[in-house]
């Protein structure tokens, strides 16, 4: 399967978005309309951060497990997750691009690195569900960083 990529400008400097990022804990307050029941282990940041979660899509349930295995301050950050009974390998990488205006351009970019027959037969659908699930995603995303804006202006 091709990679889904979405992409969003914030207006935060790349490193406060890389530092928000890099706590992988960040990142269930903006995913967790469609990845639940979240449980953290290992470092709270950088590479070898894990997560436990439960992934809602198709109105189905599936255990995930996710790492991050690459972290390079303040450009990109990259997670790999495991799910469908080990049968589903994923990466999913964040690229932060500077602004001229001192905001940033955030991508992410979800590619599979191994598939399940359901998600090859599933394909247009399931690329579908989850460019909309991740652009959500990235939305909630600005919108907590507007809010730790606001908490620390206060």
């Amino acid at each position: 399967m091709k990679p889904v990529t979405v992409a969003i400008e914030v207006p935060q400097s790349r490193e406060k978005v890389f530092d928000f990022l890099d706590v992988l804990g960040n990142h269930e307050q903006f995913t967790d309309h469609f990845l639940v029941d979240w449980e953290l282990s290992g470092p709270t940041n950088g590479v070898g951060a894990k997560a436990r979660m439960k992934v809602r899509t198709f109105g189905m349930t599936d255990s995930l497990d996710m790492e991050v295995v690459a972290a390079e301050r303040p450009v990109m950050n990259a997670e790999e997750s495991v799910s469908a009974k080990g049968h589903r390998r994923t990466r999913g990488t964040y690229r932060l691009e500077e602004e001229p205006n001192g905001g940033t351009i955030i991508e992410f970019e979800l590619e599979w690195l191994q598939t399940t027959l359901l998600d090859r037969v599933t394909t247009p659908i399931a690329r579908s569900v989850i460019r909309n699930a991740n652009l959500r995603a990235l939305q909630r995303l600005r919108v907590k960083l507007e809010e730790l804006d606001t908490e620390g202006a206060g």
